[in-house]
């Protein structure tokens, strides 16, 4: 009898079991907020990266409503064949507004946009340098445009600066890659030093500002103003999903960068348009970035308030469920657990409290953790739930 072909799925299914590294999907009810519905339980979601709150604001889905009724619900093919709407050229426009560049383009997705602009920017003949810690549609751009790709240790310039002394003359073009705010840390990366070494050694610069974009920055254009380097020369990937509250991803550059994407950036150029719902969505949440600072502010109020009580729940912790707080610089909060299997433990205790905190383990990650993500509408009731569901673990 012959052998079945699908057999070591079931066998590496049960693999991920043992390793704790399992993961299924959770069903919630009604719109997405501070606070969501699972198995009619109410939960104070900190699993979210709504960071403004923008994806259950009444603006948005009143601009994708009337977009549906104008356009239809779909784009129908790609942009070069079936043409677009006047609806995406005003998002481009408006995006490149808020980053300060000459234009920009719209994706499907953020991952779509990395590994576009990637794909389009190197190929075999040339070196992609990347931050050991680069979202995964980073890594995957690397591997699609079949350049030699290397690592440097997670924000070290150092170690940059030595791989780019010892193979960028070896090398057609170079460009390299790294978050400005690292997803499953929370931190930023050390751009001025990346864009430095970058003019000293001819390399391109891509900075994924998925994180960052609606979130940093006195006008909310991100991690890249916040760092003082708006206006120099890179390539900027974002997404439409996370502060934006929609649904898409661009890259924003010089008239040049954006002209050349739009004829050789395969996942641009072979996929259908963003749909005119979430086009307009995303659309209405820009010029909302723009008019309403104050989202900013009490974003950042929340992060100060829960880092003060987390030092104090921390101190005052135990050695059997022990919590490492990580550096972060940004709403991205990550608590180290000794294991993958404390990392779920802990998540079902706050989620049995009434908190949602997602549990993160590798390989998404090096070591397993509490990934808590803070949005500008949570209240102090909110925070005070997440602090007393830690308390109640630490004493476990």
């Amino acid at each position: 009898m012959a052998a079945d072909p699908y057999g070591w799925l079931d066998k590496s299914l049960a693999a991920l079991h043992r390793a704790h590294r399992y993961r299924s999907v959770q069903i919630i009810d009604g719109m997405a907020g501070p606070t969501v519905q699972r198995r009619g339980q109410t939960l104070v979601n900190f699993a979210s990266n709504d960071y403004l709150g923008l994806a259950s604001d009444p603006r948005l889905a009143e601009a994708a409503i009337a977009a549906i009724g104008t356009y239809g619900t779909g784009s129908s093919g790609s942009r070069l064949l079936s043409g677009h709407r006047e609806l995406h050229q005003e998002l481009e426009t408006a995006i490149a507004r808020l980053k300060g560049t000459e234009d920009a383009i719209v994706f499907s997705s953020g991952y779509l946009a990395n590994l576009g602009a990637i794909a389009a920017l190197v190929g075999t003949p040339d070196l992609i340098l990347g931050d050991a810690y680069n979202h995964s549609s980073l890594k995957a751009g690397g591997k699609v445009s079949g350049a030699t790709t290397l690592d440097y240790r997670h924000g070290d310039g150092a170690d940059l600066e030595t791989l780019l002394a010892n193979h960028r003359d070896r090398y057609r073009r170079c460009l390299i890659t790294t978050d400005s705010v690292f997803s499953m840390d929370g931190d930023l990366c050390p751009l001025p030093e990346i864009l430095d070494l970058a003019a000293t050694y001819d390399a391109m610069v891509l900075v994924d500002e998925a994180h960052g974009t609606g979130v940093f920055g006195s006008r909310g254009s991100g991690a890249i103003e916040h760092l003082g380097c708006a206006g120099r020369p890179l390539v900027t990937v974002g997404t439409l999903s996370k502060a934006l509250g929609s649904l898409g991803g661009y890259v924003a550059g010089s008239g040049s960068l954006i002209d050349f994407l739009r004829n050789r950036a395969p996942s641009w150029i072979y996929t259908t348009g963003l749909s005119p719902a979430d086009t307009a969505a995303a659309l209405a949440a820009v010029r909302l970035i723009e008019a309403e600072p104050q989202r900013r502010t009490a974003l950042w109020h929340n992060v100060s308030t829960l880092r003060q009580s987390l030092s104090q729940v921390l101190k005052n912790g135990n050695t059997t469920t022990p919590l490492r707080l990580l550096a972060s610089e940004s709403p991205i909060i990550c608590l180290e657990t000794s294991s993958a299997a404390a990392a779920i433990a802990a998540s079902r205790h706050l989620q049995d409290a009434g908190v949602w905190v997602a549990a993160v383990r590798p390989p998404t990650v090096p070591t397993s953790r509490l990934r808590i993500t803070l949005m500008a509408t949570h209240s102090r009731d909110h925070l005070t739930c997440l602090i007393n569901g830690l308390q109640s673990w630490c004493r476990t």
